[in-house]
């Protein structure tokens, strides 16, 4: 394979401010963001702010039933980085076993049953509680605002829309509703709105006494999702069969108690000294650390070695990156992960040892003392038992 240099030019300014800067995936919500600054929220506030209308303005990135994980330091602190962790578990009835007996041998991969407990809101919740300043209907107002009011919408959703919209039409019809309301996609530009969202939100706001202090206010709205009409509602929705990805109909395995089980959490991040800086990430229950790995076995290397607009850099930081995936594959999850010895200089110097001038295509995780390597399996192929004979789901 033949190296192309990439392109000195972009199209991608330089951004510099002297006040506060805010930056996110969609232009409503980092200027819902500037604006909060603007007018005296901090940087958490704003955060927050911005969060609520991405579920708005990108529901095909991500939404209320989502997940969420953040990595930040205050200033007051800033030598301690901080995981916010909004990690969902999977429903306590999300058994092998259950799911053998739906006839299925992998988890699907859309539906209920691929859905872990919502906890994206309660950790936006916390964050706004113990970090941000603001009311919590201030920082929702523009979330609501858009939801209500409308917004344009942006190409790539109505595309999302449209590429599930025999779905929708046949086996989703509320969603069909709400994304299809005049029975086809949107178009990039034309105003949708998500009025049930802003009613969601209100009802969340409207959660906390008027009498109580604005951190009882904010418990009030988290008990409201864990608790109250958002978790009865989900769960009674999920219950329902309905279609999967899998081309086959199932019920949901998410209970009240899941919901009410399920809160966000903050803990130490892990971290790693690269270059005098500190990278810090999750704990090995999520992906993170294989970056730190990376790290790791690259600091061994001189700055040549280092420069990702070179084949030289390239080469080597590819490289890097498939040995410390291959470990995250072999050793990392819920479990005691040992991340001590994964990113020691002993360890890294092994891994670093693998790297030639020639690319690998091997599966290659390493040995870490008295631990057995989680070798997945590789599938090629796969048809669902229940789906023997039925043929590919349409759309």
């Amino acid at each position: 394979m033949t190296y192309t240099q990439p392109a000195s030019f972009t199209t991608r300014p330089t951004l510099e401010g002297t006040f506060g800067m805010t930056a996110s995936t969609h232009w409503l919500a980092t200027a819902s963001a500037q604006a909060v600054l603007e007018r005296g929220g901090n940087a958490f506030d704003a955060a927050v702010a911005s969060a609520f209308v991405l579920h708005v303005v990108e529901p095909h990135l991500n939404g209320p039933g989502g997940d969420m994980t953040g990595v930040f330091a205050t200033a007051a602190n800033p030598s301690e980085p901080i995981v916010l962790m909004g990690q969902g578990p999977a429903p306590a009835a999300a058994t092998r076993e259950h799911y053998l007996s739906e006839g299925l041998e992998l988890v699907p991969g859309s539906g209920a049953l691929a859905a872990a407990v919502p906890a994206a809101v309660d950790a936006w919740f916390l964050l706004l509680r113990d970090h941000g300043t603001w009311e919590l209907g201030d920082v929702l107002h523009f979330a609501i605002g858009y939801a209500r009011n409308g917004h344009p919408i942006v190409g790539r959703v109505g595309a999302t829309i449209s590429a599930v919209a025999d779905l929708f039409n046949e086996h989703w019809p509320t969603s069909a509703a709400l994304w299809m309301p005049e029975g086809k996609a949107p178009a990039a530009g034309e105003m949708i709105k998500n009025e049930a969202y802003a009613a969601v939100l209100d009802r969340l706001v409207a959660a906390g006494a008027p009498d109580a202090t604005r951190e009882e206010r904010i418990d009030a709205a988290r008990r409201e999702w864990s608790e109250g009409f958002v978790a009865q509602a989900a769960v009674a929705f999920t219950a329902q069969p309905h279609r999967h990805s899998s081309g086959t109909d199932h019920a949901g395995v998410m209970s009240l108690e899941d919901f009410a089980g399920c809160q966000a959490t903050y803990e130490p991040a892990t971290t790693f000294e690269f270059r005098g800086h500190t990278i810090a990430k999750t704990g090995a229950w999520g992906q993170g650390p294989a970056l730190l790995q990376t790290l790791a076995i690259l600091a061994g290397y001189d700055d040549e070695h280092l420069d990702p607009s070179t084949a030289l850099g390239a080469h080597t930081i590819l490289e890097a990156q498939k040995l410390a995936i291959a470990d995250r594959e072999a050793y990392y999850g819920d479990a005691d992960v040992p991340l001590d010895y994964l990113l020691s200089e002993e360890y890294s110097a092994q891994r670093r040892a693998l790297i030639t001038d020639r690319a690998s295509a091997e599966f290659r995780p390493g040995t870490v003392p008295g631990r057995e390597p989680f070798i997945p399996p590789l599938r090629t192929e796969y048809t669902a038992p229940a789906l023997a004979g039925v043929g590919a789901m349409a759309g």
